[in-house]
């Protein structure tokens, strides 16, 4: 999938381990700055209108937006990041805490698969993606739940494999959550959707 972009938010990071190669970009988006620490992590980018911070950070790589914008912090670092030419996004820091918070990070997974990337946004001891006219493989667990959401509309043609609960060409709506709580089954399961988006929240 090539290099990845780390995007660190100003959410929690408890429990959550990464280790950048080289190649890959490290974003600070607000007050993910104050979690950088924390994570082992040097940024190689700033970006935010430090409203969360409460300052300014002394980076030689700092973009300042404004307090007035439509984009929230997370979502300009990701438009800077694509413009840097990377499709594979990590993002830090996204989940809990406020929950319109959490629900903008969802929109920003389902705006890097439509402009054709992958983006997971981690969390203490769960992941989360969208899937958009393609396929997800997952690593194979023992145990565990994976939960598969039509977004923005119904996912057509939606196939299960290597869970529990197996689907061939299905119709999945976005007003029905019937793909919550699959379970995994030692296997590495096989995701589809032919035709829309799929959000896949999984435990590791």
């Amino acid at each position: 999938m090539g290099n990845t972009c780390y995007i660190v938010g100003a959410g929690g990071v408890q429990g959550v381990s990464v280790s950048p190669g080289p190649g890959d970009l490290v974003i600070a988006a607000d007050g993910g700055w104050a979690h950088l620490k924390e994570l082992g992590l040097t940024a190689d980018i700033v970006v935010g209108d430090f409203d969360s911070l409460g300052y300014v950070p002394s980076h030689p790589n700092c973009v300042t937006l404004p307090t007035e914008k439509d984009d929230t912090d997370m979502l300009s670092a990701v438009r800077l990041a694509l413009g840097r030419g990377y499709r594979h996004f990590v993002l830090l820091g996204g989940l809990g805490g406020r929950l319109d918070h959490t629900l903008a990070n969802l929109q920003v997974l389902f705006f890097i698969a439509r402009q054709g990337g992958r983006g997971e946004l981690w969390g203490e001891g769960q992941r989360c993606t969208a899937v958009t006219d393609g396929t997800l493989t997952l690593p194979a667990r023992a145990e565990g739940y994976v939960s598969v959401f039509a977004q923005g509309g119904d996912a057509r043609g939606v196939t299960l494999e290597g869970l529990k609960y197996t689907l061939e060409g299905a119709d999945l709506a976005c007003t029905f959550p019937i793909g919550v709580s699959n379970e995994f089954v030692g296997e590495a399961p096989r995701i589809t959707v032919e035709r829309g988006t799929l959000l896949v929240l999984w435990q590791v």
